[in-house]
């Protein structure tokens, strides 16, 4: 299923002042090259240069190695024009926020600044969503205005609720679409909670390693605070967004804020385990921290890493 991607006029002035805080804040991070946001190999033979350790020695040149009786490795340079794909969870889990905003105003954002970072140069940006039904694709367009016009669609959408029968999303999902219109090599994105029904789990992480047998893949993690401490503010009726299940529980008990840390804790250990075990870099944004300096601050962390490789 292709979603139409013709303009949504629900709240330009909105949409206007985001892109124009991304664009302020992250302008000049990339200077006209073509590296892409998470620095690799690339796919066009580069030159050759001694073998430092650490390097994939899958790049050995060895015609050179065997020539100059030292280990070489061939460099590769980054293609011209890259392609990006971004997926992009919307489902009910996201509509929660304790501190300003919504993990889906979040998620949005995040959209919006990986969208014109990728759209730098004229490069074509797609993306996969889901709202919490079957994930829709947009199709890739060029540039600045494909980017736009992406983030237009996207924040369009209709929220995933009980009542329109969309329920939970189904992240391995998502992943899968998203890997099946990726054909040219490029970066993918997934934004998400990584957050599932722990009674019907998907193997996303699987899904990640096959995305990134071809693409680079970054995985943006969107939390809020109170999801990984409850504050002792009495007691609180709970529902679950996505299957409609309540709960009430006593925060003003210490023991019992404790044991929800503590689970918290243990929950994003093992989504940074998946994301690791499926090849993919991690950023992980809040609600209550400066997301644009954290990505500004997570690009450039990997430039000056790579500059050392």
């Amino acid at each position: 299923m292709v979603i139409d991607t013709a303009p949504a006029e629900h709240d330009l002035r909105a949409l206007d002042r985001l892109q124009l805080n991304v664009t302020r804040r992250l302008d000049g991070l990339l200077h006209g090259d073509y590296l892409g946001l998470l620095p690799g190999a690339g796919s066009e033979p580069g030159e050759a240069r001694e073998y430092r350790a650490g390097d994939d020695v899958r790049r050995m040149d060895w015609p050179v190695t065997a020539r100059t009786t030292v280990p070489h490795v061939r460099t590769t340079i980054a293609d011209r024009e890259l392609e990006t794909w971004l997926a992009v969870d919307l489902s009910p889990s996201l509509d929660f926020g304790t501190v300003g905003m919504l993990k889906r105003e979040l998620a949005e954002g995040a959209v919006a600044a990986f969208a014109y970072l990728a759209g730098r140069g004229g490069n074509r940006i797609g993306a996969v969503v889901t709202e919490g039904g079957p994930a829709k694709a947009i199709p890739p367009r060029p540039g600045r205005g494909g980017a736009r016009s992406l983030l237009r669609t996207i924040t369009a959408l209709p929220r995933g609720t009980l009542e329109n029968g969309t329920g939970a999303g189904d992240l391995a999902e998502l992943i899968d679409k998203t890997r099946r219109h990726a054909r040219r090599r490029g970066l993918a994105v997934v934004i998400s909670d990584f957050l599932e029904d722990e009674d019907h789990p998907s193997d996303w992480s699987r899904e990640l390693r096959r995305l990134a047998v071809r693409q680079q893949v970054l995985c943006v993690e969107v939390l809020d605070p109170a999801e990984l401490a409850l504050p002792d503010v009495g007691v609180l009726d709970l529902m679950d967004p996505e299957t409609g299940a309540t709960v009430e529980v006593q925060t003003g008990n210490a023991r019992f804020r404790a044991r929800y840390a503590e689970a918290a804790a243990e929950q994003r250990r093992r989504i940074a385990a998946g994301i690791r075990s499926g090849g993919a870099a991690h950023l992980r944004l809040s609600t209550g921290s400066d997301w644009l300096r954290d990505i500004a601050a997570f690009i450039a962390q990997r430039r000056h890493l790579a500059a050392y490789r």
